[in-house]
């Protein structure tokens, strides 16, 4: 058991600073946790800097303090949501090659790198598909509006925009796969269950929404290789 810990917090943007909603949110889900897990808080940093960027951890001199105390104290890095540490993959993958242990509140603590790496794809892979969404919708709006002549512009948009879905909600269940394959190994089997333990997780829909049997057989019989072992 650990007994341990430096809790790392982060805001985006001044104002958030400022206000201190998103510092104390985060403040209170690490002490919730920490107090669960008999785990004693040794210091806390807290950052006002963007996550993005591939020079992130050279802009966040605080998670560089945080990481600094970690490893001299052999604890780890306590987050209350794993999007504070980074939503950008490689960026989580750099941190994991610090070699300093990182609990996130919200997975629990024994989600390990390879779950917290699959977590960091999903977002990553949330944040295409909204950007996709958003440029395949805007995309229609031009043809529907162009005055070029050509009536067939607005059923082409609309066969493109029904491509784009496909391809993305065949790439969300490629993401999310892994994760529901870790379940399989750990005894989680049936629909019902994957669903339970993916909302408990906070992983979301594509759509952004909670799990329900449904969506997680969708997801199955969409996913490319289908799961093997799961008894469903």
């Amino acid at each position: 058991m650990l007994q341990r810990a430096v809790a790392y917090y982060r805001v985006s943007t001044q104002r958030q600073g400022r206000s201190g909603l998103g510092i104390e949110a985060q403040r209170e889900r690490v002490a919730q946790f920490l107090e669960a897990e008999g785990i004693e808080l040794i210091a806390e940093f807290t950052e006002v800097e963007t996550g993005k960027g591939s020079d992130a951890l050279d802009r966040r001199p605080r998670l560089f303090q945080a990481l600094a105390m970690a490893r001299k104290e052999r604890c780890p890095v306590v987050v209350a949501k794993l999007d504070r540490l980074s939503r950008d993959v490689a960026f989580i993958s750099g941190l994991m090659a610090q070699r300093v242990p990182f609990i996130v509140a919200e997975l629990g603590a024994d989600a390990d790198p390879f779950m917290l790496h699959l977590y960091a794809a999903l977002a990553e892979k949330e944040r295409t598909l909204i950007s996709e969404r958003t440029k395949a919708a805007l995309a229609a709006r031009r043809a529907n509006g162009t005055r070029l002549g050509n009536p067939s512009n607005p059923a082409q948009a609309a066969a493109k925009g029904r491509q784009v879905a496909v391809a993305e909600a065949d790439r969300f269940a490629a993401t999310v796969m892994p994760m529901i394959q870790s379940l399989n190994r750990y005894g989680i089997n049936s629909y019902r269950g994957l669903a339970a333990a993916l909302n408990e997780r906070g992983v979301r829909t594509a759509r952004g929404g909670k799990w329900q049997v449904s969506n997680v057989r969708n997801l199955i019989a969409r996913a490319t290789p289908p799961t093997k072992n799961a008894v469903f």
